[in-house]
């Protein structure tokens, strides 16, 4: 990036991220929680119709691995909710 004087600006990097969360993260997290979530509902309600067993079985994995990217998210928060909530000495 350049600004007005034709100097280059220089863009801060975090080694951690910043212990906040900004609107735009907000609805980024709840937007991944809720794809995962009717991934994992279509996944299963394919598998229940479906009558070949191979792709069956498929439908039933990519439905197990949506639940577990869900479950992941979800720990991530509560991790994060936890170590904010204990006080720092």
């Amino acid at each position: 990036m350049q600004n007005q004087m034709g100097g280059q600006q220089q863009q801060m990097t975090y080694q951690t991220p910043p212990p906040i969360i900004t609107t735009k993260d907000h609805l980024y997290i709840n937007d991944m929680l809720s794809w995962n979530l009717l991934a994992m509902k279509k996944a299963h309600s394919f598998a229940e119709q479906c009558q070949d067993q191979e792709i069956k079985s498929v439908l039933e994995k990519t439905g197990q691995m949506h639940q577990r990217h869900y479950q992941k998210i979800l720990s991530h928060l509560k991790t994060q909710q936890q170590q904010q909530s204990i006080p720092m000495q």
